[in-house]
């Protein structure tokens, strides 16, 4: 595959978990590099510089960006401040880079958010979904929990990660780096996806539907026998109404188009696998 070298990746570093997320991101390019099934098996290693992102400047030289957790009140008023937040509008939802947000992160690109501070936020956008915000309480009752992520299956790299552990031909950090694997998801005040919104229409000049403007929503990953936890809520009703008044869980993890999010923090953890599959579409696009 033949790549612009380096391919520039951005993490947000003005609030948060970026160091945590940059952490990550080394030792996923590291594996995708030296994967056998990659397309870029046995490539440069410096084919993927990493990015603390403050200023326009900075973005500017981003193929991808992840906004980490953090607080996303705070983020966003030093972005403003910073002259970023029109640049990070920009990027995500003209030029339509590559973005991945957590905790935080999903919330700013979320289109709404419930439960904010009075007078609101203000938000970055391109996902077409309403998050809750701390859908699961303060910070007291953080937790960890198994999600199950099938999208990982798509990986290349880590499908040849998934036969070597079950050879136990591979040992990493995490124990193992199969795709199939439940994910540890890191819930930290927490938001969860409550609605999915209807995408706006593309339009001619004179106003006629041409069509749909986005990619639907796609739902990644949700957290199991929790939904309880906000009776009568709106995601409880909104899903309700999309399966038949089935019980449903939280969802946790969505894709729109070149946009990620997730509720949870892969940062906080070993697990390299959604950096890995990240990195992995951001190359796509290059």
């Amino acid at each position: 595959m033949q790549l612009p070298i380096p391919v520039n990746v951005g993490v947000l570093a003005l609030q948060g978990g970026f160091l945590e997320h940059m952490l990550l991101l080394r030792r996923a390019a590291a594996h995708i590099v030296n994967s056998p099934s990659s397309p870029l098996a046995g490539d440069r290693q410096d084919l993927i510089n990493l990015i603390e992102v403050r200023n326009p400047q900075d973005l500017a030289k981003c193929h991808g960006l992840i906004i980490p957790g953090g607080e996303s009140t705070t983020i966003a008023l030093i972005a403003a401040q910073s002259g970023l937040l029109e640049p990070l509008r920009e990027f995500v939802k003209t030029a339509q880079k590559p973005t991945w947000g957590t905790c935080a992160g999903l919330i700013l690109l979320s289109e709404e958010a419930n439960a904010a501070k009075k007078g609101g936020q203000e938000l970055i956008g391109g996902l077409d979904v309403r998050v809750h915000r701390n859908h699961f309480g303060r910070q007291i009752e953080s937790f960890v929990a198994d999600v199950e992520l099938p999208f990982l299956a798509q990986s290349q790299a880590l499908a040849s990660s998934s036969s070597s552990s079950a050879s136990g031909a591979l040992s990493t950090v995490s124990g193992t780096l199969d795709s199939t694997a439940h994910f540890p998801g890191v819930f930290i005040r927490a938001p969860v996806v409550e609605k999915l919104l209807l995408a706006p229409a593309a339009t001619d000049r004179e106003g006629k539907v041409l069509g749909k403007a986005k990619k639907d929503v796609e739902i990644l990953g949700v957290l199991p026998n929790r939904t309880g936890r906000v009776q009568g809520g709106p995601l409880q009703q909104h899903i309700s109404e999309l399966q038949g008044g089935e019980e449903v869980n939280d969802i946790v993890a969505v894709r729109q188009g070149n946009v990620l999010g997730t509720s949870f923090h892969p940062e906080l953890t070993d697990d390299i696998r959604i950096h890995v599959w990240w990195l992995e579409q951001v190359l796509k696009t290059v």
